[in-house]
């Protein structure tokens, strides 16, 4: 496996991961562009993506504008490896290097994402995005 920072010329492959998600489904595929996710991970944040045999099969990417998590998704043969743990501690230490903001994320009720937040430790804050639970996390609590 191997993680690195997403460029521009991974969109392709980041939009095949986010399409073959069982859970957090996008209800809509096209409201997701491929220039959105260039200007998250050139303008708004930053991407980290994990290959394997030189396909992506996770990304994930912080928007600092919104200090939010704008995506975490994994292929699902590809779960359960640790890939979204490594991805989560990239992207969460970059983001505190940048800023001391909290940041926050959703995520669709009862999925398997939801539980890995919690055990991640991501406080639970309410609800947001026509029903997704909204997790957040302060500095002082990623770095502990």
């Amino acid at each position: 496996m191997i993680y690195r920072e997403a460029k521009t010329t991974d969109i392709p492959q980041m939009q095949i991961v986010r399409h073959t998600v069982k859970e957090n489904t996008l209800s809509n595929p096209a409201l997701v562009t491929d220039a959105d996710c260039e200007a998250f991970i050139t303008q708004r944040g930053k991407g980290w993506v994990c290959e394997v045999d030189d396909e992506i099969v996770g990304f994930s990417i912080v928007d600092l504008q919104e200090n939010n998590i704008w995506a975490l998704f994994l292929r699902p043969e590809f779960e359960g490896k640790g890939i979204g743990k490594a991805l989560q501690r990239l992207m969460m230490n970059w983001y505190f290097s940048q800023t001391k903001e909290k940041v926050w994320l959703g995520t669709a009720p009862n999925t398997k994402a939801e539980k890995f937040y919690e055990l991640q430790g991501w406080k639970h804050v309410g609800m947001v995005n026509k029903g997704e639970v909204k997790f957040e996390m302060r500095y002082e609590d990623w770095v502990r």
